[in-house]
């Protein structure tokens, strides 16, 4: 792979970061996967057709992968530190999927080497981007809101009892940007009765989140992480049209409240 991201730039202080768009899967990596795996199904699917509309209108940035979360998740430490301590979690390069199994055939899991050589070629040009872009932004308007677009099957046993909230706000429990800003969002989530929520639940956001968020300086960040049954068909991966508006309308209000 020679490219690894792309990044469409606006002009607005606002960067939408989609770390899990991307399905591609190697060739040489796809072959010692299961068949399933291959298909790369914990992908955060059609998040690019959600967002990019509403980026395009609002002027912000919108930054995506080429590559599966299941070659190296950008939403991960480099040093494959765990989140969530205590709660089971994929890292950074995935042995396992969403469902609890093995990505991999066995004997073919990648050694040290290969993981460093993923991190290098894969993380760290993404994160290169989110820091230039943040601080470019952060230059033009002396403020910058970095939003997390994620989203994941309304049950997944491994990672969450239950069905999750359709639309999971985490700001790294308020430590990731201002307490205002944070109020206007989770307002705005509840001045609707379409769609339950929650805020910092399960999801309190993602290395991303918690690394850029330093709202002293002028960084703020935000992740939501959407329930897929709202917007596609969990089966089949199909894109929902009947379903996907509502959710996208919703999206876009909030995103509008990071420009206030």
């Amino acid at each position: 792979m020679t490219t690894t991201f792309t990044l469409q730039r606006g002009h607005a202080p606002l960067l939408i970061s989609l770390p899990h768009d991307g399905s591609f899967i190697p060739d040489d990596i796809a072959a010692r996967m299961h068949p399933a795996a291959r298909h790369a199904p914990d992908t955060d699917w059609h998040v690019g057709r959600l967002y990019e509309p509403l980026a395009q209108a609002l002027g912000a940035s919108v930054l995506k992968p080429v590559a599966s979360r299941y070659v190296v998740d950008l939403n991960r430490p480099a040093d494959g530190h765990a989140l969530y301590p205590g709660q089971r979690e994929t890292g950074l390069i995935p042995l396992l999927g969403f469902d609890g199994e093995p990505l991999y055939l066995e004997g073919e899991e990648p050694d040290d080497a290969e993981i460093q050589r993923r991190v290098n070629d894969g993380w760290r040009p993404y994160h290169q981007a989110i820091a230039q872009e943040l601080a470019r932004l952060r230059a033009e308007h002396g403020r910058v809101v970095l939003w997390e677009g994620h989203s994941i099957r309304s049950r997944v046993p491994m990672l969450f009892d239950g069905r999750l909230p359709d639309f999971n706000l985490g700001t790294a429990g308020g430590a990731s940007c201002t307490p205002p800003l944070q109020a206007r969002l989770q307002a705005c989530l509840a001045s609707q009765s379409r769609f339950d929520f929650a805020v910092n639940g399960r999801f309190k956001g993602g290395y991303i989140t918690r690394h850029y968020g330093m709202p002293a300086n002028g960084v703020q960040a935000v992740q939501l992480e959407l329930a897929q049954l709202n917007y596609m068909d969990e089966q089949s991966f199909a894109y929902d049209e009947a379903k996907a508006p509502a959710v996208q309308e919703l999206i876009g209000c909030l995103l509008q409240l990071c420009l206030t």
